[in-house]
């Protein structure tokens, strides 16, 4: 029943803010779960997806890595953007960084796109502020984070996923943080960062006994 009743709860809350406007998309099925604004580094050896990121360097467009992790019962993924080629290896192998820039809701995945070697899906976007601003307590507790950590050399400006990603959640967290409503985010980003605040203060109280000793 628990169960269920989220899952009308969810449904309801995604039709409210999320236009459902099908595209077809190049597509990148992965375990990892990237948030906007993040940057994840690549490393590609596949044909058919050293096709994608070579055509994604040549014409600037995006794809989908699509969370292939059992706990995405709803077919969520994110919109990457290629933002550089590292290395390319004598083999054709590529080290790659990319940028997720939007989330979206799978379809369909189809085994290709197109005339493509590599992967595709019809796929809605939530168009997602990649900006949007943490709340005050939040962005406060964030900053204290940060100092407790000696992290000098961060954005004067952050939004409410830079926190997300700086707390390294893993990709349970993660796929529960994209689903919750805004004000539930900001609540579990606090706790988030209220218990890895505490994390920090026993480990600096236990380098403090052990200079001591």
């Amino acid at each position: 029943m628990k169960n269920s009743r989220f899952s009308k709860q969810f449904s309801l809350w995604f039709c409210l803010h999320h236009v459902f406007k099908a595209q077809l998309i190049p597509m990148f099925p992965l375990s990892l779960l990237p948030l906007p604004g993040e940057l994840v580094p690549l490393h590609i050896f596949e044909p058919r997806y050293k096709q994608l990121i070579n055509e994604a360097g040549q014409s600037d467009f995006g794809f989908g890595i699509f969370c292939t992790h059992e706990i995405n019962t709803r077919k969520i993924g994110s919109w990457m953007k290629l933002e550089s080629i590292v290395k390319k290896h004598p083999g054709g192998e590529m080290d790659i960084v990319v940028k997720c820039e939007d989330i979206f809701t799978l379809h369909s995945l189809y085994r290709n796109y197109k005339d493509k070697l590599y992967p595709g899906g019809t796929v809605a976007f939530w168009q997602v502020d990649v900006q949007e601003l943490p709340g005050g307590r939040l962005s406060e507790l964030f900053e204290q984070y940060l100092n407790k950590r000696n992290i000098t050399r961060h954005k004067a400006f952050f939004s409410i996923y830079h926190v997300a990603h700086l707390l390294n959640l893993d990709i349970t967290e993660r796929y529960q943080f994209l689903l919750m409503e805004n004000s539930v985010r900001t609540r579990f980003l606090i706790q988030q960062l209220k218990y890895h605040s505490q994390l920090l203060d026993m480990e600096l109280k236990s380098k403090d006994v052990f200079q001591w000793n």
